[in-house]
């Protein structure tokens, strides 16, 4: 069974109805629907409107995306940068390296003591590749935080976008869900995905999430902030990159070949 990053409303329902714990006033996101102005900029923005959902902080798009209302508002230089149907893709914004950068990843209490483990394991991966762009594991000055989602909330976990040459600086981990052993592999695929998406990465199947999530075509949309094509990456579909929309539970996906020419290009 494979599992958007969102998941899906009938496991999200399943979730509910078997879970009893209790919920704090600051974990629950209203439930509220999306004016026609918003999706308008979503749209403009390049992002797809479909399942859009009010989360605290600003909107969750494709899944795992979290788009700010400042994000929104702000004039954006139009572009339309696709190439190809199927191939690793970036955004216009990217994380400033130079010579070299070592990002810095906080794990908050608020997650369970075996996804320390798992955010070591995501950080092994890129460290891995020697790439200029470095990641280590620490306990207080941070770069990404990653805690724990609002209880309610209907994703496996969420980021955003760099800007200001910085990464995103936080992912929320749904690990009301996930449980607190969901295992190392499993849990490493998901978390090194969203740090690819707090450096900059777009879905690898942006442009047709049918043949990973299943269903119907889905074009996720560029305009502006860019679906750019990293060069040397290929033209047909790559049903393994760690940049999938979709995950299959208890899937392991490390980087395969074309990701890592994707992380060397940028990176």
């Amino acid at each position: 069974m494979r599992k958007f990053y969102t998941i899906q409303l009938f496991a999200a329902a399943l979730l509910l109805g078997s879970t009893a714990c209790s919920t704090t006033e600051e974990e629950v996101v209203e439930k509220a629907a999306v004016s026609k102005d918003t999706l308008a900029k979503i749209y403009e923005m390049g992002f797809g409107t479909t399942d859009v959902q009010v989360v605290e902080g600003g909107y969750l798009v494709e899944g795992d995306i979290l788009l700010t209302d400042e994000q929104l508002n702000t004039t954006h230089d139009a572009k339309f940068l696709r190439v190809g149907e199927t191939e690793q893709y970036r955004t216009t914004n990217l994380v400033n390296v130079g010579s070299g950068r070592t990002i810095n990843v906080a794990v908050s209490t608020t997650l369970p003591t075996a996804y320390a483990t798992a955010v070591d394991e995501a950080i092994r991966r890129y460290n891995a590749e020697n790439l200029l762009i470095k990641f280590r594991r620490v306990s207080s000055g941070y770069n990404i935080l990653l805690t724990k989602s609002p209880t309610n909330a209907s994703y496996l976990a969420s980021a955003g976008f760099p800007s200001g040459g910085n990464p995103y600086n936080k992912v929320l981990v749904n690990s009301t869900y996930l449980g607190s052993n969901p295992g190392t592999n499993y849990l490493a695929t998901i978390l090194a995905h969203e740090i690819g998406h707090c450096i900059g990465f777009r879905h690898t199947d942006y442009m047709d999430r049918s043949y990973s999530c299943g269903g119907a075509y889905t074009n996720e949309g560029a305009s502006t902030v860019g679906a750019v094509h990293i060069p040397g990456t290929p033209t047909t579909a790559d049903a393994t990159s760690w940049m999938l929309a979709c995950v299959a539970t208890g899937q392991n996906r490390p980087f395969n070949s074309n990701d890592r020419t994707a992380l060397n290009y940028l990176y």
